[in-house]
């Protein structure tokens, strides 16, 4: 009774939050498409419009979690998607723990999760953006000067350009869930990731404090290879270096990159197949595939995104003098607490000879135990609390299958029934998929991504690329079969 009554206290206020109204009618594929490279565009452009007012010597909060929350420091895009992200992670915890009780089944509570949902973006966003003008985006002394105002008048400035920034990139969001094809959290991390692998592949920049040497791994071998380079090095020297060497040159980071693509290929082509059979036309059967990542890697962001808010309350502490939790250098943990939850991010964190030598051997152990175990537990538990609430659970799943005329051979055409066997298989998978995908984000952060996209980053982009063909696969049969668009449930 109560739930019921905050619900209709709270859906008049919050259906008036602006948002993006989904099209009444039929969006074709080309508009679907321009819209969603539209979109791309755009975000590019805010990442390259930087914040007004901001001091050189700011501190970026999520720097190394750039690959996975997207955007670009220290512009209007510097938040990228960490508030949607949290607003899930909240939401989802909430729903999933009985204390909001919605049945996401039901359109009501289905528009009643979302409403909340955009309340909880707007709290973070506001939130985060305060965090950042408090203890890391400094406020430019010469600005202000020039304006005539307080350093205090130029936080509030950079407040409003970040909260700003969220939000466009939250309405963004909408724009491609609603009227383009995917995801706009998904867009914007494929493209922010594939943006640091290419750099990290191709990139003839030179690397802060390599020496002279280029960032891409392909250019930074041919400076090392060819003769006549003043870079180059004999045979001998590549071998006395051995592994250090080739991980110091970025050469093992590029086969863990081209590892794990196509391993998270061929884990998402990995499926279990349910056979079904229509209950009024025999002879016609079907399967439904329950894949290995049946949960899709995106519940990765979420443990990610909890470790960063963890990291981030420890920097905020220690930047007002609370040294508790642990001590930074940085943005990096390196003592206390928050040094063994923070992730292991390059062999730099844990191979003999690259970690500082007053770092004991037991401690990075620890270190990477602490890491493997969140992932690996967080995997697991939000692949469940994900697909229970975006429809995905075996009651959503029975209950398609039923009112599609489809039944399961050799069992009774009831939704309950379904739903059992459905119940032996799906959360199971679930869980499975989401320990593998914590093991592999970790292991790809031992051995390093290109560019530092970080393991979790890569395994989101090639899974999302995978999707991603999927869609358009799917959108351009819808496009050419209306029939079956109408039998999906399509406009």
């Amino acid at each position: 009774m109560t739930e019921i009554r905050l619900r209709d206290a709270l859906t008049p206020i919050l259906s008036k939050f602006p948002m993006v109204e989904r099209p009444g009618w039929h969006v074709h594929f080309k508009a679907k498409l321009g819209w969603t490279v539209a979109i791309l565009i755009l975000f590019f452009a805010l990442g390259n419009v930087p914040l007004f007012g901001l001091s050189p010597e700011s501190l970026d909060l999520f720097g190394r979690w750039r690959a996975i929350f997207a955007g670009e420091r220290f512009s209007l895009t510097a938040l990228g998607i960490m508030p949607i992200v949290d607003a899930s992670i909240v939401l989802q915890l909430l729903v999933g723990a009985g204390i909001i009780k919605l049945n996401l089944s039901d359109a009501r509570d289905q528009a009643f999760y979302q409403n909340i949902q955009k309340l909880l973006v707007v709290a973070f966003s506001a939130f985060i953006s305060l965090t950042y003008v408090v203890g890391f985006y400094l406020p430019s002394q010469a600005i202000a000067d020039q304006l005539g105002i307080s350093l205090e008048g130029i936080r509030f400035l950079l407040f409003i350009q970040i909260f700003i920034g969220a939000m466009l990139i939250y309405f963004m969001d909408e724009v491609v869930s609603k009227w383009g094809i995917g995801s706009g959290v998904s867009l914007f991390i494929i493209a922010g990731v594939s943006q640091q692998v290419i750099t990290g592949l191709i990139s003839w920049v030179s690397a802060e404090g390599g020496g002279g040497l280029a960032v891409g791994v392909i250019p930074r071998w041919i400076q090392l290879l060819w003769p006549e380079s003043p870079f180059h090095v004999e045979g001998y020297v590549i071998l006395e270096g051995g592994i250090t060497f080739l991980i110091q040159h970025n050469l093992i980071a590029l086969f863990s990159t081209i590892g794990i693509f196509f391993l998270v290929v061929y884990l998402e082509s990995t499926r279990l197949e349910i056979p079904l059979a229509h209950s009024m036309a025999r002879g016609a059967r079907g399967k439904f595939p329950i894949k290995l990542l049946y949960a899709s890697v995106l519940p990765m962001i979420l443990v990610r995104a909890l470790q960063a808010s963890i990291q981030g309350f420890g920097r905020m502490f220690y930047s007002r003098g609370i040294t508790i939790f642990g001590t930074f250098e940085g943005n990096t943990a390196v003592s206390g607490l928050m040094y063994y939850l923070d992730p292991i991010y390059s062999p730099w964190d844990w191979f003999p000879g690259l970690v500082p030598p007053d770092i004991a051997g037991w401690q990075i152990g620890l270190r990477l135990a602490v890491d493997l175990a969140f992932m690996i537990i967080g995997g697991m538990i939000f692949a469940l609390f994900w697909i229970n609430t975006t429809g995905m659970g075996a009651k959503d799943v029975a209950a398609q299958i039923y009112r599609s005329g489809l039944q399961i051979p050799g069992h009774r055409r009831n939704p309950a029934m379904i739903e059992q066997i459905m119940g032996g298989y799906i959360p199971k998978i679930a869980i499975m998929g989401g320990a593998i995908l914590g093991v592999l984000a970790v292991l790809a952060n031992m051995f390093g991504t290109l560019g530092q996209a970080s393991g979790t980053g890569l395994l989101l982009a090639v899974s999302i690329a995978y999707r991603l063909y999927e869609d358009v696969a799917s959108e351009q049969m819808m496009e050419m079969y209306p029939m079956m668009r109408r039998f999906f449930g399509g406009e």
